[in-house]
């Protein structure tokens, strides 16, 4: 079984074509649509139809997670018709101080063919009107931590353009989706904290003075990996708590898992819808 640390260690690109050779092996055929899903979100990966379920520990240069309610498991399969890579559960920087944790999961996911990338999350809220139960497609992010997984890449690629980091057309496909099965979508920005403490009330004051619409501890890595690796993005935050200092009491990571299962139908359904969506053909690369 590979090791958290091993990704560091590994070549990323031999990792990565032996994750694949064995993905491959255990279901041909090429992948569109890679999906991380964020804590307590695993009901998800149970809708994937036809899967074939494999380890993190079975593939090498996959860090594998110690956090309760992320399972560790990349699922291959159909998800609203579409054939999808599920990453049911991610490692964080804050597990063992690597922020490109996700890198070989990523690459591996480019390499099966997808060229597109659906992030979740599980976060704070900074905004009265969008309380726990709710869910934002994220439009931009502040990296807070100052960290970045592409520190120590040597190529000029690591240069990566982060405008429109998060797609303007998927999103607007996420919002059309969320509308046909009957809920709003608003769109915001998310902080990330490196954890895995939660933040203080003076840092989520700061954070809406700057203008985070949600916090977490997660997702802005991966964005950096996958734009770095070509895969378009799209991102959502299931919003399972107010951030510190916004209500009496504090958040806590039983909390953020509890309020993520029972926001996990819906957010299953809108994923569908929005994988629908771009089966028919609405999303075309522009």
């Amino acid at each position: 079984m590979s090791h958290p640390l091993e990704a560091t260690n590994l070549n990323h690109e031999a990792a990565a074509r032996e994750a694949v050779a064995i993905l491959s092996a255990r279901r041909p055929g090429p992948v569109q649509v890679a999906i991380v899903l964020g804590s307590g979100l695993g009901l998800v990966a149970d809708m994937v139809q036809d899967p074939v379920r494999v380890p993190y520990g079975e593939l090498p240069g996959f860090p594998v997670s110690a956090v309760s309610g992320h399972a560790g498991t990349a699922v291959l399969g159909l998800l609203g018709g579409v054939p999808v890579i599920v990453f049911a559960g991610r490692a964080h920087y804050y597990e063992h101080g690597n922020p490109a944790a996700m890198r070989v999961p990523l690459e591996t996911a480019r390499r099966l063919g997808c060229d597109t990338l659906l992030l979740t999350n599980a976060a704070g809220s900074t905004r009265p009107e969008v309380g726990p139960g709710s869910v934002i497609a994220i439009s931009d992010h502040i990296d807070f931590s100052g960290l970045n997984p592409l520190i120590g890449e040597p190529t000029d690629a690591r240069f990566v353009n982060l405008v429109d980091a998060y797609d303007p057309r998927l999103r607007a496909h996420l919002v059309a989706a969320a509308r046909k099965i009957g809920f709003a979508l608003p769109e915001g920005v998310y902080m990330w904290f490196s954890g895995p403490s939660f933040e203080t009330p003076a840092e989520i004051r700061m954070a809406r003075m700057l203008g985070a619409d949600a916090v977490g501890m997660s997702t802005v890595p991966e964005v950096i990996l996958a734009r770095f690796l070509g895969l378009k993005v799209a991102a959502l935050s299931t919003i399972t708590n107010f951030a510190a200092g916004m209500v009496e009491e504090g958040p806590s990571h039983t909390e953020t898992k509890q309020v993520a299962a029972k926001v996990a139908d819906r957010l299953a359904a809108l994923i569908e819808a929005f994988l629908a969506e771009r089966a028919a053909g609405a999303y075309s690369e522009g």
